[in-house]
């Protein structure tokens, strides 16, 4: 994300708890720097991408006292929608703004600069944030503070789940005396054709779980979504479910891809297994 913003012409300090991932980006044109305090000073727009809520709290917190006035924190990490709404509450309070803005697509999209970005936030804050956001990926506004991060739990809901269902019919297939690769070309282009069956639908039948999201990450989103749902009231039960799957696989294999899903299903059903390739971790 920080080579597509230099590759369109933008000023870029980068600043990483790990100092190596930051100078890695030198040779691409952007000012590393050690100190957090020194990358925000004088900054009209400070991204932030980090793990998960707790961190992003601790970063801004810290970045603050060097965060100019009025300037505009947009932050693409995955949060609760709450956490989002006290940076928001917290920023504007101290005289700044906030977006959130977290994002889809991936390691691919974010390298292609094709990622889908869900933003919340003031219209006239998205109208300065969306031309940079414009260099990483299509971005919309869906709302206030808070309502990026409902998206892309939505998104999440909806990843978590597919990926649990297209494991389930390649087992089935398999099970069933189908060929589990011929049954997912031959069903290519109908109802049930997803970019989950197209990119984790192959992982499975190459069994390739080296992550690009961990099982660790999806569940942390299920419990975002499941929090979220608790805050608006209501029940998602089919949420609950895949949520228990994954947390079931975080226990043996967390740090790999998502689409680990398929192993899960099959330590379900004994004796049954897609293809005889060995399963590639990391």
């Amino acid at each position: 994300m920080a080579r597509r913003l230099l590759a369109a012409g933008h000023a870029v300090t980068v600043w990483n708890r790990t100092a190596a991932k930051a100078e890695a980006l030198a040779g691409a044109g952007a000012h590393a720097v050690s100190d957090l305090q020194d990358a925000v000073r004088g900054a009209h727009i400070v991204i932030s991408m980090l793990e998960a809520g707790p961190t992003v709290d601790g970063v801004l917190r810290a970045a603050l006292p060097g965060l100019a006035q009025n300037a505009l924190w947009i932050d693409m990490s995955s949060t609760q929608q709450a956490e989002a709404q006290a940076f928001h509450a917290q920023l504007t309070a101290q005289g700044r703004r906030f977006i959130d803005a977290p994002v889809s697509g991936g390691v691919g999209g974010a390298a292609a600069g094709t990622l889908a970005i869900m933003a919340g936030g003031a219209a006239e804050d998205f109208a300065e944030a969306e031309p940079v956001l414009a260099a990483m990926g299509r971005a919309t506004l869906v709302g206030p503070a808070g309502a990026g991060q409902v998206a892309k739990l939505c998104n999440q809901l909806i990843v978590g789940a597919t990926i649990n269902i297209v494991a389930e019919a390649i087992l089935l297939a398999q099970a069933a005396g189908a060929d589990p690769a011929a049954m997912r070309a031959a069903i290519r282009g109908g109802f049930a054709e997803s970019k989950i069956l197209d990119v984790h639908g192959q992982r499975m039948l190459e069994r390739n779980f080296v992550a690009g999201g961990k099982v660790s990450t999806q569940l942390k989103d299920q419990r975002n979504i499941l929090a979220a749902a608790e805050a608006a009231g209501i029940v998602l039960p089919l949420t609950e479910l895949v949520t228990a799957r994954y947390l079931t696989l975080s226990k043996t294999i967390p740090q790999a891809d998502h689409s680990a899903a398929l192993i899960g299903l099959e330590q379900l059903n004994p004796g049954q297994r897609v293809g005889d390739a060995p399963d590639k971790l990391s």
